[in-house]
Formats: C-alpha cells, structure tokens, sequence
C-alpha cells in the first residue's frame, strides 16, 4: 500500500509516537460497528472533505482490497458536496488515480 512520505517520516523519525498513533487507531477500529469496506469509504469522505490528500491513496487501496468499485470511491469523495462545498473536488484525481493504479 502507498503511504504518505509524511507518514513514512513519522514512522521512522518518532516510532514511540506512532506506536501509540497506531495503537489507538487500531483500537477505533475493533470499536467500530462498520464494516471495512464502509470505514474506508466513510473515511475518504472525511479525508477528501479536510484537503487531506496525502491518506487518500493508501485508503483507496485499502478501500479497494475490500471490495469497493470505483463509483463507490467517486461517491465517497463527493458525498461531502452539501457540507464542505465543491473543496473535495480537489481529491477526486488522487483517489481516482490511486484506484486506477497511477502513480500519485
């Protein structure tokens, strides 16, 4: 999967941090009620409305591995249209180039 250079960076640069990052996102995840393929796209929904492109192709991958279709990526990006406005258009080239497998 294509992880971020910024999250490359915090791995390698503060690996006590991000054990205990990756600690409590696991956590979130045995909490949730959603099932993968629907984490993921809720979270590229969230990731697209915040401008936080760097997550979204390792999340696209991840979404994709569980079985998400294209539409499914495209309709995450823009579900966020009415409450954060035509910004999460920006995302839509790297979530679709990620499912596509181009190169970011």
């Amino acid at each position: 999967m294509s992880v971020s250079n910024a999250f490359q960076t915090f791995l390698a640069e503060a690996p006590e941090h991000a054990k205990a990052w990756m600690g409590a996102v696991q956590g979130l995840d045995q909490a949730s009620a959603l099932n993968p393929k629907t984490e993921e796209l809720a979270y590229l929904a969230v990731l697209a409305a915040l401008r936080l492109t760097s997550g979204i192709p390792f999340h696209v991958e991840s979404a994709k591995k569980h079985g998400a279709s294209r539409a499914e990526i495209l309709g995450a990006v823009l579900v966020g249209l009415p409450a954060a406005g035509m910004a999460v258009i920006q995302s839509l080239p790297v979530a679709l180039d990620a499912f596509d497998g181009k190169p970011g």
